[in-house]
This record gives structure tokens, C-alpha cells and sequence, in this order.
């Protein structure tokens, strides 16, 4: 299931990056006064509309699998570290340090 989801946010986040990139830019009218394309690809309303929804569909689609793909990852894993440690039931114990030499004259 996780694979799935993961196949379908990296093809939203290739598909946003590509809608928003097809966008014009505010400066793109100055660009068509000096001999720019026209920009009737996608009809007589241009693109503002349908690339806008667009960009709105593949967002979400995004924020969807982002959020999917949390609650994915925090699902199966341990509350804590240390929950499959043993329990320690002594402390270890000191050693004595060897008493000094004494030297013999």
C-alpha cells in the first residue's frame, strides 16, 4: 500500500512542478506586444482557468499522499528504544584498588 502511494506523490509532485512551470508568468504580455506567440492553446478563455484547476488538483493530490504517506510511517514502530532492552537488576560492582608497595630498605 505504501509503495503505491509513494508511485502516486512522486507523480503528483512531476505533475505540479510541470502545470506550474506552463503558467505565464505577470510579464508575459510585454513578451507578446514584441512579436510573442499567441497563447490560444488551450481555447478563447486561455489558460488561466484550466491550468488554475489544475494546479488546485494535482495540489491536492499531493497534500493528500504527503499526509497518507505520515500516517504510513508512524504506524509499526516501537513507542520507545528501549522497550526490547533487558532490564538491569544490579549494579556492577566496584573493584578495590591494589594497595601500594611498600619498599623495603
Amino acid at each position: 500500500m505504501t509503495t503505491v502511494v509513494i508511485i502516486i506523490h512522486v507523480l503528483a509532485c512531476v505533475a505540479l512542478v510541470l502545470v506550474v512551470l506552463l503558467q505565464a508568468g505577470k510579464g508575459a504580455s510585454m513578451g507578446a506586444a514584441f512579436g510573442g506567440s499567441s497563447q490560444t492553446v488551450f481555447g478563447s478563455a486561455g489558460a488561466t482557468t484550466f491550468l488554475a484547476k489544475m494546479t488546485t488538483m494535482v495540489a491536492l493530490v499531493f497534500m493528500l499522499t504527503s499526509l497518507g504517506l505520515a500516517v504510513f510511517s508512524g504506524k509499526g514502530a516501537p513507542p520507545s528504544v528501549m522497550d526490547g532492552a533487558p532490564a538491569q537488576t544490579a549494579p556492577a560492582t566496584e573493584q578495590a584498588a591494589p594497595a601500594p608497595a611498600t619498599e623495603a630498605k
